[in-house]
C-alpha cells in the first residue's frame, strides 16, 4: 500500500467521525494517518474525546491536541478507526503486528463502529499466513506455550532490539502459527480458554467496515456483504 493510498483510506475513514462522539484512535502505520487527519479537524473546530489503543498513540494525540479520556469514564465509543495485519470475505481479522492487541480489542469491544483501514495484499482466502500475535503473562509463557503445541501452534516469543517484547501492560507476545486457518472463531474460543494468555490477535465480529485503499480512491466493504472475493 502506498502512503497515498494509505491517506485516502484514512481520509475516507474519519468521514465516519463527528463532533461530539467519543473515538478510539487505533496503532500503527495506517491508523497514523487517520489521528494526524483528526487532528487537524481539531484544530479546525472538531469536538470529540478520544481513546488511544496504545501509549505510542497517545503521545501522538497529545502531540496533536487531541482530547483524551479515561476509557474507565465511558460507557461506549462511537467510532474507532485501526489497521490489520489479515482480513478475510468475513471481516474476520488477524492484528497486534504492533502489539497493541489487548488494547485494541479492548476498544474494539465497546465500539459502535469499528472502521478497519488496510490495503489490498491484506485481504486472504484463510487467514494465518501471518501469524497470531497472543499476549502472555510471563509468568504462563511456556506454559502457553505446551498448550498451543497442543492446537498445532507453534510460538516464537517476540524479541525486539535483541530483547524481549514487552506491551504496554508488561507482558510478552507469542507470535504463533498454527498454518492457514479453516474455522477462525472456532480457534479464538480455544484461545480464550487457555489460562495465563491475557488475549489474542483474532478479531472476530468486531469490523464493521474494512476501507481499502486504492489507487487514488477507496473501496468500502461491509461487515455481512459475504462474498468468495472483492474487487479491491
Amino acid at each position: 500500500m502506498s502512503e497515498t493510498e494509505k491517506i485516502n483510506a484514512a481520509l475516507k475513514a474519519v468521514s465516519f467521525v463527528k463532533t461530539g462522539q467519543i473515538v478510539g484512535l487505533g496503532t500503527g502505520s495506517t491508523a497514523y494517518f487517520a489521528i494526524k487527519e483528526i487532528g487537524k479537524m481539531v484544530q479546525e473546530g472538531l469536538q470529540i474525546r478520544a481513546i488511544p489503543t496504545s501509549e505510542a498513540t497517545r503521545q501522538l494525540a497529545e502531540e496533536l491536541q487531541i482530547p483524551l479520556v479515561d476509557i474507565n469514564n465511558v460507557q461506549t465509543i462511537d467510532v474507532t478507526i485501526d489497521g490489520a495485519d489479515e482480513f478475510n470475505s468475513r471481516l474476520q481479522l488477524i492484528k497486534g503486528g504492533g502489539g497493541a492487541l489487548l488494547r485494541e480489542k479492548i476498544v474494539a469491544s465497546i465500539t459502535k463502529t469499528q472502521i478497519i483501514i488496510a490495503d489490498a495484499s491484506k485481504l486472504v482466502e484463510k487467514l494465518g499466513a501471518f501469524k497470531v500475535p497472543i499476549e502472555v503473562i510471563p509468568f504462563a509463557a511456556n506454559v502457553v506455550i505446551r498448550k498451543l503445541s497442543a492446537l498445532n501452534g507453534v510460538a516464537t516469543l517476540r524479541v525486539k532490539n535483541g530483547s524481549t517484547y514487552i506491551t504496554d501492560q508488561e507482558n510478552y507476545i507469542l507470535d504463533v502459527s498454527f498454518g492457514l486457518i479453516d474455522d477462525p472463531a472456532s480457534l479464538a474460543k480455544e484461545l480464550d480458554h487457555i489460562t495465563g494468555i491475557v488475549e489474542h490477535g483474532l478479531f472476530i465480529n468486531l469490523a464493521d467496515y474494512v476501507i481499502v485503499g486504492k489507487g487514488d480512491g477507496t473501496a468500502v466493504i461491509k461487515a455481512g456483504e459475504e462474498r468468495s472475493g472483492f474487487n479491491v
